[in-house]
């Protein structure tokens, strides 16, 4: 190991990598079965005010991203992540001391901006580490992490709230944080060095804003990218008042929730393996007309049944919108950082933001609208379908670069202290 760092062996790399990001997974879905009886304690007058629960969460992951990004490009990677766990962790005891809801949510609020560090900073470790097959190889075992987690998190939040209060889930995540913080502090040398570090500026933050904003593409698919990830928070917000109250599944919500999220995860590993064949643009078009399609037609079935369809038949829809929803997430993020490959750094964590600022107001204004009816949540799929296709048109119609964009970035990928006799996990 060179310049006296630790060494740190390739699946160790991969595991911390991989927990550190799904914290946000973590954060997201382990609350969602806890939603309903913090409304009781908590005396909401409005059951659906509950859902800004998981709304300001993401706000704040988009302030998150914004701020972390320019950030871990300037102090360095290690400190940007240590800082972004502590401010996790301080949301997380703003959480569990909370007396009114209003604390509660300025809680969720710096959560949301702490994971921030875990969103950006470790995206960009891995991209320090690792170039081309080796960097894909390394993404696809965390994606695994990244697909288990929603499917066990409500259902370990579930056994938390038969045992415990719903101020325990937040007491978990507080100690699992403050283990990622130790492991990180301990285990991982700093992959950026300081000859490749750039100083914080804002003239050179507003040129580069500037630029990213004179690109139709860039802009075009993040505003889109808002537009599908609206319905999918809405989803998020709605799910345990559909679930469990609406149909009445009681416990069994989370099991039904790890369905339609290896669903989605399903489509994410299938994406990996079609994309090169079809391309992005092309799959994107069909997801859109797919997810439009299926959910017009379902919300004139819901109607029929006066919003509250068949569970197996909500079941089917959800399935196949949600699967849309993974084919989407990645080409449309991909899409939008094509033309941005000279400042990807700043360029993701715009693209990030910038589509988390869409989609958190309409996500609460379609969960506002929840009246024991399944109509909202599908409505809202089938006018952001819409919309989205209308963008895309728009998009593809401007006169456009070559789909293989040449990263002119001068930051070079830094030597990761690994192990020889590495193994995969």
């Amino acid at each position: 190991m060179k310049r006296g760092q630790k060494t740190i062996s390739f699946s160790e790399f991969v595991a911390l990598i991989a927990l550190t990001m799904a914290l946000v997974a973590f954060a997201i879905n382990m609350i969602l079965p806890a939603l309903q009886q913090i409304g009781k304690d908590l005396a909401l007058g409005d059951p659906n005010d509950v859902q800004l629960i998981v709304s300001l969460l993401y706000l704040g992951l988009a302030i998150g991203q914004l701020l972390f990004g320019p950030l871990s490009d300037s102090i360095g990677r290690k400190p940007s992540m240590l800082f972004g766990l502590i401010v996790f962790a301080t949301g997380c005891l703003i959480s569990i001391c909370a007396e009114s809801f209003g604390v509660l949510l300025s809680g969720q609020l710096i959560q949301g901006i702490g994971l921030g560090a875990p969103r950006i900073v470790t995206v960009a470790i891995v991209r320090d580490n690792f170039v081309g097959r080796e960097m894909a190889r390394v993404m696809s075992f965390i994606m695994v992490v990244f697909i288990f987690v929603p499917t066990v998190s409500p259902a370990l939040g579930q056994a938390i709230m038969f045992n415990a209060s719903w101020t325990a889930i937040y007491a978990l995540l507080l100690g699992l944080t403050l283990l990622m913080l130790i492991w990180f502090h301990l285990r991982l040398a700093e992959s950026l060095p300081r000859s490749q570090r750039t100083a914080l500026s804002l003239a050179r933050l507003i040129k580069e804003l500037r630029e990213l904003c004179n690109s139709p593409r860039a802009i075009g698919y993040t505003v889109l990218s808002g537009l599908i990830s609206s319905a999918f928070i809405a989803y998020l917000n709605l799910s345990q008042q559909i679930f469990q109250v609406q149909y009445q599944l009681g416990a069994q919500y989370p099991f039904y929730f790890a369905i339609l999220s290896l669903g989605l995860g399903a489509a994410s590993l299938l994406n990996g393996r079609i994309v090169l064949r079809f391309g992005m643009t092309r799959l994107t078009k069909w997801a859109l007309f797919t997810s439009g399609g299926v959910s017009t037609i379902f919300c004139c079935v819901a109607y029929l049944f006066l919003g509250h369809p068949p569970f197996w038949m909500l079941m089917l829809v959800m399935m196949i919108l949600l699967f849309c929803f993974g084919i989407l997430v990645g080409n449309l993020n991909a899409l939008a950082m094509e033309p941005l490959g000279h400042i990807a750094g700043i360029g993701a964590a715009f693209v990030g933001s910038l589509s988390t600022f869409i989609s958190v107001p309409v996500a609460i204004l379609i969960g506002k609208c929840y009246d024991n009816s399944v109509l909202p949540l599908i409505v809202g799929f089938a006018i952001c379908s819409a919309f989205s296709l209308v963008v895309f048109y728009w998009v593809n119609g401007k006169k456009r670069r070559p789909l293989e964009v040449i990263n002119n970035s001068p930051h070079r990928p830094t030597e990761i202290s690994i192990s020889s006799d590495s193994k995969v996990p």
